[in-house]
């Protein structure tokens, strides 16, 4: 199984394009502006070039970390990880290639990433968002808002990822 590399750097570009959509006027990007205290003016103040880096910077980070969860195959070379199973004869190459043989590339599919990428937004983006909303004493509307964005961006990513990684 090889590490496809290039695929995170094209998921790393899906924050960036869900966000354009989703965040506009006429999707949810007025609820979002209400619910956040955004005015037209603060945004006008901002370095795009900065945000825009960053935030793929930071989708690719997620990209990674997603792979991990998603590909359960990285799990077994996380496993063999301290033996010597790239070495043909040894005994961790034998039992690599015989747990390998027997998963090969199950739950490789859309299908697979999909409920991932939901469960990644439902168990980890939702608590993260929810608790800093509370603290900063941001309304429901605000975290909805704001999950909406996350269900939908981890779901597309995990859906390639575990597709075509």
């Amino acid at each position: 199984m090889d590490f496809n590399m290039w695929l995170l750097f094209v998921t790393a570009l899906i924050p960036l394009a869900v966000g354009a959509i989703y965040y506009n006027p006429k999707v949810a990007g007025k609820a979002w502006m209400e619910s956040s205290g955004m005015t037209e003016e603060k945004m006008k103040g901002s370095n795009m070039l900065i945000i825009f880096g960053f935030t793929y910077l930071l989708g690719l980070l997620l990209s990674f970390i997603l792979s991990g969860f998603i590909v359960h195959q990285l799990g077994i070379f996380g496993a063999f990880y301290h033996t010597d199973f790239e070495t043909e004869g040894t005994q961790a190459y034998t039992a690599f290639q015989s747990v390998m043989a027997e998963v090969g590339n199950e739950e490789r599919n859309w299908k697979h990433g999909i409920s991932h990428g939901i469960m990644a937004a439902l168990f980890f983006a939702w608590p993260v968002i929810a608790i800093q909303s509370m603290f900063e004493r941001r309304g429901k509307k605000y975290t909805a808002v704001h999950l909406g964005y996350w269900v939908i961006t981890l779901t597309l990513m995990g859906g390639i990822i575990s597709a075509y990684f």
